[in-house]
């Protein structure tokens, strides 16, 4: 195994997911490197919904934060890609995260 940039970002989707889900997210990568290998000469999407793999602790997040609870998931997912030519860099996942707006708080 080669150390690379596309290490440290795989280990963020790890990090990202651990924090949504409230544990590590062990199973779900491995149901997703399982699906994508018995799938390897078709394409497959994943119909995994946010509120599937949210911490079950916390309250349903609604609006913006859902919003964007969703693109930071999807994002985390994206590092997650078996083949590390297709997860994005950091440079990328930095900016994708800072090109979303912060979410307004509703009080």
């Amino acid at each position: 195994m080669e150390v690379n940039e596309k290490c440290d970002v795989y280990s963020f989707g790890v990090l990202t997911l651990e924090v949504i889900m409230g544990n590590h997210p062990g199973d779900l990568i491995s149901y997703l490197s399982s699906s994508l290998s018995s799938s390897a000469t078709t394409s497959t999407t994943h119909d995994i919904q946010v509120k599937d793999i949210l911490d079950q602790r916390l309250k349903p997040p609604r609006n913006q934060v859902a919003f964007k609870l969703v693109l930071i998931a999807k994002l985390a997912l994206a590092c997650l890609a078996t083949n590390p030519k297709s997860r994005p860099t950091m440079q990328e996942v930095s900016k994708k995260l800072s090109i979303e707006k912060a979410p307004t708080l509703e009080l």
